[in-house]
């Protein structure tokens, strides 16, 4: 398969080899179209933030534009912070480490990775990880 593929049509199989070309290319194009949704709604952002610049007469009507700013800025940083790991998860895919453990090395399993593109973990890699972050943060 070539290195566009349709997203709607093809189907991950467990039969197949892991991480072959066309799950690779499956991956790269739900990442990349991913990273692109998030880079329109931020451009959209920009654009709806500039027209409420516009100074509110209430008080209250103010707050709450405020407030409104305020949140839409806070999931527009975790948005940012998420192209990171989509660009990170697109590194990945070129040097071959795409879908393999960080921690083991073994598959992490295309379900996840369907679920969850930018996973690094396997689930039960990930499980621990957050048995001992849940540790830490109790005492």
């Amino acid at each position: 398969m070539s290195e566009k593929i349709d997203l709607s049509n093809y189907v991950l199989s467990e039969t197949d080899e892991f991480m072959n070309a066309n799950q690779k290319a499956y991956f790269r194009a739900k990442l990349v179209a991913w990273r692109n949704d998030i880079l329109r709604e931020a451009r959209e952002t920009l654009g709806h933030l500039a027209e409420e610049s516009a100074n509110h007469p209430d008080l209250a009507d103010r707050a709450s534009s405020e407030t409104d700013r305020a949140i839409e800025l806070r999931a527009r940083d975790r948005q940012r912070k998420l192209i990171g790991k989509i660009d990170s998860a697109l590194q990945r895919i070129e040097d071959g480490t795409y879908g393999y453990c960080e921690e083991t090395g073994e598959p992490i399993g295309l379900k996840r990775l369907d679920a969850r593109p930018i996973a690094t973990l396997s689930i039960e890699a990930q499980e621990r990880h957050e048995r001992r972050e849940k540790v830490y943060r109790d005492e």
